[in-house]
């Protein structure tokens, strides 16, 4: 079968250790099952992968890919649940930690993926294949950083840092969809034009004074920190999935203790979560922003498109 996979680790050049080729059809356990992958998204997950963060070159070749769409051995659309083991996890031993597809098992840019079958859910047919492919990382985790580790409520103001990554994307579409006031920042103007389209509030550049905020969606880092620190109210939440520009430096927790600040990590969120935010998307209309597609075969030019930063929601690739 076709995929993509990182053969050797490169940090300085992640595409350098990316091969697009032949790779053996998964061979599922009992308890699992084989999806024809129809779409998969890509994630900075990749580009971790490719530069030697989270494996070990005794593992190599790895397939790529946490997100995708397609159909089981028995007919079923559906969409994979990237995370595998762990407390919400079933068809592997108890004790095995909670890992991502791409991990220890390969991943989902393939023409096939094996997972168990706790871990697919049903494809709402309103939801095209390359729609559904965009959920099961960006989308699911801002729906947990909004609804669960946020604790956000209709009426409160959410400051979402980052106008461009999926997961930012995905903040402001749910967010306003259920009535919260989203606030933006970003660097490039047409990315904050975008997010206004998109239902943000307000759209400003980084560091803007913007009152207070009830929550803050953090997956910037060290270059918004001090303004997420400052920006939350006192007794507010700070809620942190990512770290793209690095570690915060300082930490500014005096201000974290005195104002009672909440720092909650959230990462992707349970297999109910996914179904929670598919049926989400299905009932009010709302749909993924795609950036781009490209064909499997192209794989190599849709990750320099996610290296250069330059897109706006998920890029795709179709099989």
């Amino acid at each position: 079968m076709l995929s993509a996979r990182v053969v050797s680790f490169s940090p300085a050049d992640p595409l350098a250790g990316l091969e697009v080729g032949d790779a053996p059809s998964p061979t599922p356990p009992d308890g699992w099952t084989t999806v024809d992958v129809r779409a998969s998204s890509l994630n900075h997950h990749d580009l971790w992968s490719l530069r030697g963060v989270g494996l070990r070159a005794e593992q190599l070749p790895m397939v790529l890919g946490t997100d995708a769409a397609g159909v089981t051995e028995d007919g079923r659309e559906v969409v994979v649940h990237a995370v595998v083991g762990g407390p919400d996890g079933r068809g592997v031993p108890a004790d095995e930690p909670r890992t991502l597809l791409s991990e220890r098992y390969p991943g989902t840019l393939a023409e096939q993926v094996a997972v168990p079958a706790w871990n697919v859910v049903d494809k709402p047919a309103e939801l095209t294949w390359v729609e559904a492919a965009c959920v099961p990382t960006a989308y699911l985790t801002a729906y947990r950083m909004l609804f669960r580790s946020g604790a956000a409520q209709p009426g409160q103001r959410v400051l979402v840092q980052g106008a461009g990554g999926g997961v930012a994307v995905a903040a402001v579409q749910l967010g306003a969809a259920a009535g919260l006031e989203v606030v933006v920042t970003g660097r490039d103007a047409g990315k904050r034009e975008r997010a206004l389209a998109l239902g943000a509030a307000q759209a400003v550049e980084p560091g803007t004074r913007v009152g207070r905020v009830d929550v803050v969606i953090e997956t910037v880092g060290k270059a918004t920190w001090e303004h997420s620190v400052r920006s939350v109210r006192p007794g507010g939440r700070i809620v942190v999935a990512g770290l793209t520009s690095g570690d915060p430096e300082p930490a500014s927790l005096t201000k974290v203790f005195f104002q009672e600040i909440s720092i909650v990590g959230a990462t992707m969120g349970t297999r109910d979560e996914l179904a929670q935010v598919l049926a989400f998307l299905a009932r009010t209309g709302v749909r993924p922003v795609v950036d781009s597609t490209f064909p499997l075969a192209r794989a190599a030019d849709a990750l320099a498109r996610l290296h250069a930063g330059s897109h706006v929601g998920k890029i795709v690739l179709e099989m």
